[in-house]
């Protein structure tokens, strides 16, 4: 069985790719949990992970890090992680990775913390052009493909990779046209990433390196952590 390394779910927005493609699509492993010690955790990583980072997927005696590769890898066995129509299966390859290297401005303004909901100080330039792109992502798919997900009527690799945004829109209240915020509530009601947001919010401990981020984006009207 595969093992899938991963951290906090509250923050960590790069496990949560793989964890929710593999829930989603039934593809069983073993949840292997390492949280955030500290801001640095290389070496605590690199125990398991030769880049120090997660997720890490382990299968047998092949190591697999980067979220990326590891949705490429599954989909060496696993026909259903990308679209079956070509057309289908370029657009979602090709927003995938551009999620993956780009948008740094929202990663950076706007991490990963599902348990709060934030007022923003303000929305920059180019947080605002990340929005924009991310917006015509989500509404030339739907049109495109026809929906409900954003490369045809099944949930793929390209969807999973956008999980961390409904999440960062959520927590951050962010502007979105009606087709895409409707989109983002639709990843937020899939069973596997209710299941991430209630692990996150019930986990036991805080890493202050990640709270002190979010903060600075803004006042913190409502933490379900709390409640």
């Amino acid at each position: 069985m595969y093992q899938l390394y991963i951290a906090n779910k509250n923050y960590s927005s790069w496990s949560l790719r793989p964890w929710v493609l593999m829930q989603t699509l039934g593809i069983e492993f073993e949840e292997c949990m390492e949280g955030f010690e500290s801001a640095d955790n290389f070496e605590k990583f690199r125990k398991f992970s030769p880049s120090g980072t997660v997720p890490c997927l382990q299968d047998g005696d092949l190591t697999v890090w980067d979220s990326l590769a590891i949705a490429e890898y599954l989909a060496e066995t696993h026909q259903e992680v990308w679209p079956e129509d070509i057309k289908a299966r370029t657009f979602a390859r090709c927003v995938t990775a551009e999620m993956h290297s780009s948008f740094s401005h929202l990663r950076n303004l706007c991490p990963m913390n599902c348990a709060i909901t934030v007022d923003m100080h303000e929305i920059s330039a180019g947080l605002q052009r990340n929005l924009d792109r991310i917006g015509e992502i989500f509404v030339s798919g739907i049109e495109t493909f026809g929906g409900p997900f954003l490369a045809g009527d099944k949930f793929s690799a390209a969807d999973a990779f956008f999980c961390p945004v409904a999440f960062r829109v959520r927590s951050y209240q962010l502007p979105l046209p009606a087709i895409a915020l409707s989109y983002c509530e639709r990843l937020l009601a899939l069973p596997a990433m209710q299941a991430w947001d209630e692990a996150g919010v019930n986990e036991s401990w805080k890493e202050e390196a990640h709270e002190e981020e979010a903060a600075a984006a803004g006042k913190i009207v409502w933490d379900r952590r709390s409640s």
